[in-house]
Order: structure tokens, then sequence, then C-alpha cells
């Protein structure tokens, strides 16, 4: 009789983080090698002029008395920036005496009140947040491990793992070390350096030699060298890694990420393929976490609010474009079949038509 086939626990849905007191086209090939960063833009932008007294009015005025003006708290938030978000919370708690967040809690629910939340929440605490709850508990979440951890810049990383310390006494390092094995740990703590070359200079005869090197590691041999994909991956700044990629289609006459898909599998094959994807076009890596969250029977709330508002003042309007060109369909027609209510209109709100 073959042994049973240990099946893995689903974590339950986490809800949103505790309240804070501290306030071009997208297609690759026409990518220049030495476009890094690409053009990003977010679809959130600082309110100019900015009073924040008068927002926390607005505020105190759509939670007072009978029922909520969940449009007006909408309206509001949405068209101000985290900073600025920071700045209510504390000018509401000087003004009235009460907290913000405790007060839009009790006043909201569902997916509205996880989106306000979301969006009343630092940036670095937010993603901090999400990791911890990834890993605490029974089980652990590695698709918002790679999320984060396999996309974000080295100052963002080192902000994540301090902030990580700071507020649940904790080393991520070690966190993740201990919920993770095999190549993905290894992985997963080459991205907690936050140590990648992050220049734009391309060494064509290193790209050429570094491809050899993975070829060499996957297609050339019988079985992989993971620690030689790790290492190029983890250390080379992403205008290198394209150059690189493109001498490894030469070489292999095969994609980068096709490769990885043949020679890993699991965790560590999708952090790998993040990572690849990320040097490719970061936007077309979000819009493919948006559409998995959406397609299909169900809708991965946490996900969609996660990608949504974490993204919503750097590259959403990219990662739109990118979803369109992929899925033909826009990003606000596939939020409309899939959420109702004030979700959507929160979600319409920030994400915008194409």
């Amino acid at each position: 009789m073959a042994a049973p086939v240990p099946v893995k626990k689903e974590k339950p849905k986490p809800k949103v983080p505790p309240p804070m007191e501290k306030p071009k086209t997208l297609e690759e090939e026409n990518f220049k090698i030495k476009d890094q960063p690409f053009e990003c833009n977010g679809t959130v932008k600082p309110a100019s002029p900015f009073d924040a007294e008068e927002d926390a009015e607005i505020l105190r005025k759509a939670m007072k008395g009978v029922g909520t003006d969940e449009m007006a708290i909408i309206n509001m938030i949405t068209s101000r920036s985290n900073e600025q978000r920071q700045k209510i919370k504390l000018q509401f708690k000087t003004m009235y005496g009460k907290d913000l967040i405790k007060d839009l809690d009790s006043e909201l629910s569902g997916d509205l009140r996880e989106t306000v939340m979301a969006l009343f929440t630092p940036t670095t605490y937010y993603d901090a947040w999400s990791i911890h709850h990834a890993i605490k508990g029974l089980g652990t979440n590695e698709e918002i491990l790679i999320e984060i951890l396999c996309t974000r810049t080295n100052d963002e990383i080192r902000e994540i793992v301090q902030t990580y310390k700071q507020e649940f006494g904790r080393s991520l390092e070690e966190d993740c070390i201990g919920d993770t094995s095999g190549h993905f740990k290894r992985l997963l703590v080459s991205m907690c350096q936050g140590n990648r070359d992050e220049g734009n200079d391309v060494d064509e005869e290193k790209a050429r030699k570094d491809a050899n090197d993975l070829y060499q590691a996957g297609e050339g041999k019988w079985g992989t060298d993971e620690s030689a994909f790790n290492k190029i991956l983890a250390v080379r700044n992403f205008a290198q890694l394209r150059a690189t990629f493109k001498e490894y289609i030469k070489i292999s006459q095969r994609d980068i990420q096709n490769t990885i898909k043949r020679e890993f599998s699991g965790d560590v094959r999708d952090g790998m393929m993040a990572v690849a994807q990320c040097v490719k076009s970061r936007p077309v890596y979000f819009a493919d976490r948006l559409w998995r969250a959406m397609k299909g029977a169900g809708t991965d709330d946490s996900t969609l609010i996660r990608v949504v508002v974490s993204r919503s003042e750097i590259d959403l309007v990219e990662i739109k474009q990118a979803f369109l060109e992929r899925y033909l369909k826009t990003l606000y027609k596939m939020i409309e079949g899939d959420t109702s209510g004030d979700y959507r209109k929160i979600l319409f709100a920030i994400v915008g038509k194409d």
C-alpha cells in the first residue's frame, strides 16, 4: 500500500493589520538593456493642496450619528497618499481624542474594512505584517513570502527587515529559515539581505559567462546545480540579468523561465520564476498575481487587496497595462465581475478605468 500523501494545511485568511499609533509599452523585448528602473506610475497621487484638519473633519462627519457615509470615506482616502493618511490619523486623534483606525474598524465591515485598514497602514509595516502572518502559526504561506521578498528593492527589503524586528521582536531571516527548507530557504535568505547590485552597468562578457554557467548548471547536465542559479539571480543587477537572459537563449534555445520550470519544482521554482519575471517586467509579475487572485471560482481577496494597495503609488498604471495586454480585459472589468458593493467601489477608486 502506498504511503499516504501529506496534506498541506491551509492557513486561515489573515485579518487586517492591527491599529498602529505611528503615524511605454510592456512588451519585454522592446525594453532597452539599460532601462532600469522601468518607468513607474501609481494611480494614487498625493493631494495638493492638502489639509489634514479638513480631512479629519470629513471622516468624523462620515462616521458621526446613525449610519456611515462609506462613499465620503472612500472618495477621500483613495485620493490621498499613504504619507498623507498617516498625518490624517494623527490630526484626527489630536482634534477629537479618538483613534481614527478604531473608529473606522467599528464602522466598516468585511473586505471594505480590510481595504481601508490596508490603505491606512504604513507601507513598510504592511509588508512586514503580511510576512509575519504568512509565517506564524500552523503552516506557511510561501506565495506571500515570494511576492514580497522577491520583488522589493534593496531599500524596501532593509526597511522591512528592520520593521519586522521592531514590531515583532524577531529576525525575519531566522523566521524564514525556521519555516522553509532546502534551496527555497537559501533563496529567501539571499533576498533578505537586500544586497543586490542595483546599478545599470552591463558587462557583456560576464553576461555570456553567466549564461553559460546557468546552462551548465541546468540544461547542460544531469540534475541541477541550484546554487549556481541562486548566485546569479540574487546578485546581478536587472540590466545585467536581462543581458544574461538574452545570451542564455542563444546558448540553450530556451527562455530562462522555461528552463526554471523544467529544472526546478515547488516553492524554489516559484521564487526563481518571480525573480526572473521581475527582471523582465515587474508589472507583468503583479498582473499575473491579480489574475490568479480572481480567475475561476472564488476570489483571493487578501491578495487582491494587498497587491492593489501596495502598488497603488508605485506602478499600478503599468500593472493595469500589462493586465490588459496579457488577458485582453482591463483590471477594472475583472474587478467588476469578482467583487460587489462598497468593496468594489473602493477598488474602482484606487484602480480607475483605463
